[in-house]
């Protein structure tokens, strides 16, 4: 089995459904957030799905609420309770279906926006044309008062370099008691997993045209069974069992 990483981005929020950058501001999600990410997990999570809590060996989640809101709702049946739970589901409520750890980690939250939270793309572009100052590109600029993209490569390949070595290695190594059992799943945010996927597969954030809704599910993984040759997987290669 080759080791598959799944992102997904938290589900939609009043500053997401309206284009406001969302960093440290946290924001519970939509009632319509809610709904579909219920419908999200009953769709993609599954032994016979996209993504087999059976596979999963390691779960990251944001500090952030609504990423961890998001993970609660997907349901992938956790067999120890979540870091910010007060206590495990009852079976009966939620069946357990990975003994996946859950980690929450700043290495994911979302890109700090500094001067720029809560403002829409628009309002950037219009308030630095007021300031004389140029055009600007968030993979390229930055935010003032926030992080740079060099801050966000250098938390993100940490992290890529700490799933592989951990996780992915073990399980394309076939000698390893750990061979068929290597899925990761992170859940974050639009820029964070954008930047994710393009540090993944070694690309320079300005080459970045991906797209991650809110609720959007992601899948990288590795050509040839390589962890030299990782992937972005189009279509998100759902897995069947016989």
């Amino acid at each position: 089995m080759t080791p598959r990483c799944f992102i997904v981005r938290h589900g939609e929020t009043e500053w997401s459904l309206n284009g406001r950058h969302t960093g440290t501001t946290d924001l519970p999600l939509t009632p319509n957030g809610e709904k579909r990410i219920k419908a999200t997990g009953k769709a993609l999570v599954g032994n016979d799905r996209l993504i087999a809590p059976k596979k999963l060996v390691h779960v990251y989640v944001s500090p952030r609420a609504r990423a961890q809101r998001t993970l609660e709702l997907l349901e992938i049946g956790c067999k120890e309770r979540l870091p910010w739970a007060g206590r495990r589901k009852s079976e009966d409520e939620e069946p357990i279906r990975t003994e996946a750890k859950v980690e929450v980690t700043d290495a994911i939250r979302e890109w700090d926006y500094g001067d720029y939270e809560g403002l829409t793309s628009k309002q950037i572009r219009q308030m630095r044309a007021e300031q004389g100052q140029g055009s600007w590109d968030i993979w390229r600029d930055g935010c003032p008062g926030g992080e740079t993209p060099e801050d966000i490569i250098k938390r993100l390949d940490a992290l890529i370099a700490d799933i592989r070595a951990k996780y992915h290695q073990p399980c394309l190594d076939s000698s390893s008691e750990a061979s068929g059992k290597g899925d990761v799943l992170i859940v974050a945010h639009g820029h964070i997993l954008r930047a994710f996927a393009m540090r993944w597969t070694g690309k320079s954030l300005t080459e970045t045209t991906l797209i991650l809704e809110a609720g959007g599910v992601g899948t990288l993984s590795y050509e040839h069974q390589n962890i030299e040759e990782p992937a972005i997987i189009l279509g998100g290669a759902f897995v069947v069992d016989s």
